[in-house]
Parts: C-alpha cells; sequence; structure tokens
C-alpha cells in the first residue's frame, strides 16, 4: 500500500508538468530492445553488460545505441552497490532530422541499490550519479572535445510474482524514476525527465527471463521550454551467468 502511494505522489507530480507545458510537447512512439547479461562471479561481486538499441517506430529510424558495463558488490540482502561505464551513440532526438553523423557520449555511472519488503511486493530503491561526457557537435559535423554533464536519478521499483513453479515464474513490474541535471552547464532544464514503467516478466530458466514492458519517458529538452512525450514498447532478454 505504502508503494502504491509513493507511485501515485510521483505520477501525479509528472501529470503537473505535462499540464504546465502541454502546448510545447513533442509526442514521438519508440522501440527499445536489450541484451543483459548478468555474470554472477561468487555470492557478494557480479558483472552486468548490457547492449540496448533504441529506434523510432514512425518513421521507422535510429536514435540510440547503447552498450554498458559495471560492477556490482552485494554489500548485505538489503543493499547493492554499483559502479561502470557506458557509452552512447546518438543518431537523432527527431525522427523527422538526419544529421548522417552519430554523436557520442561517454559516460561514468555509480549506484547504490536498497532492498525492502512489503508483503508479497519486492519493492527497490535505487539512488544513481552519471557523470556525462557529450562530443560537441553543431547541425552539420562534430566538434572537437566534449561537454561535461552531471545527473542525479532516483528510482522507485515493485515487482510481484503471480506465478512460480519449481525453475520458471512470472511477474509484474512497476516503476518510477525521476532524473535532475546539475553542473554549471545547465541553466534551463535542471528537471531533465520523468519516466514510468510498467512490464510482464517471463522466467524460463534459471538462466534466461524475457521481459516485455511499456515506459513513458516525459523529458525536457535543453532549451527549457519543449518537451519530448515518448511511448515506449521495450522488450528485454536477460541472460544469468554463474561462475
Amino acid at each position: 500500500m505504502k508503494f502504491l502511494k509513493i507511485l501515485c505522489g510521483i505520477f501525479l507530480f509528472s501529470i503537473g508538468i505535462n499540464a504546465q507545458t502541454e502546448k510545447k510537447i513533442d509526442k514521438q512512439s519508440l522501440l527499445w530492445t536489450r541484451y543483459c547479461n548478468q555474470l554472477e562471479l561468487n555470492n557478494k561481486w557480479s558483472v552486468h553488460t548490457e547492449v540496448d538499441n533504441r529506434i523510432f517506430i514512425n518513421p521507422v529510424t535510429q536514435n540510440i545505441f547503447v552498450s554498458r558495463v559495471q560492477v556490482r558488490d552485494k554489500v548485505t540482502d538489503k543493499v547493492e552497490l554499483g559502479a561502470g561505464f557506458a557509452y552512447f551513440s546518438v543518431a537523432t532526438q527527431d525522427p523527422d532530422i538526419k544529421t548522417g553523423f552519430h554523436i557520442p557520449e561517454y559516460r561514468l555511472q555509480q549506484d547504490a541499490t536498497v532492498r525492502q519488503t512489503l508483503g508479497k511486493v519486492n519493492l527497490t530503491h535505487r539512488y544513481m550519479i552519471e557523470e556525462r561526457f557529450v562530443h560537441k557537435a553543431s547541425k552539420v559535423m562534430l566538434e572537437d572535445g566534449t561537454t561535461f554533464y552531471l545527473r542525479f536519478r532516483y528510482r522507485i521499483q515493485g515487482d510481484y510474482t503471480f506465478w512460480k513453479k519449481e525453475k520458471q515464474y512470472l511477474k509484474g513490474i512497476l516503476s518510477d524514476e525521476i532524473m535532475i541535471n546539475g553542473g554549471n552547464k545547465i541553466i534551463k532544464n535542471t528537471f531533465d525527465q520523468n519516466r514510468v514503467y510498467v512490464a510482464m516478466q517471463v522466467g524460463v530458466s534459471p538462466a534466461v527471463a524475457l521481459e516485455l514492458g511499456y515506459l513513458n519517458s516525459f523529458q525536457e529538452r535543453a532549451n527549457g521550454i519543449d518537451y519530448f512525450n515518448r511511448d515506449i514498447i521495450r522488450f528485454s532478454f536477460i541472460h544469468k551467468v554463474k561462475i
């Protein structure tokens, strides 16, 4: 019940932002497909790698390609720490505008995840910091150097297992994440975006799980005036490997 109240509060907050800026919102539809590998070194340490391809649906256009790797430390049964690196290749943020080149972005990230149980709901709080180095670019070409941005992220997520038998399961996932920009380069868009996500995950075997979900991303653009409102279908192939 507490989990639902918190999510409702965050959701109402995001609706309020939408209502205040409804005159300058670009609506977009996307498909995200990703492969996640979770390599368990022992009961404490693991290495997570991910490849994520994001495309616009109408028209079909490349948006972003993402690859990331992180090392995770299970401090206790309730607390986990992570640190890693991510590479983003941004083709375009508007399917009607194609520059002919991709903009690289390099990210360092650190997070702390706290788990708790509320009845039959498994609840997690993730607190993340990202150091972003975005390659400078004009409208026609890449330029020398990078621009540094800092971003803070908080995600609350709950999952509920509907069915479980031996080595298989079916569970639902509901989450909300808010992202805040920081650093001296941020002038007009301190609020970055809010993401609401709902999904179903099927455990096919101890090593493989499939996840299909819907994600709504409401993001403020750099000018502090315009917004993206994105409807995203996300499919994930999750592969767990134990050494």
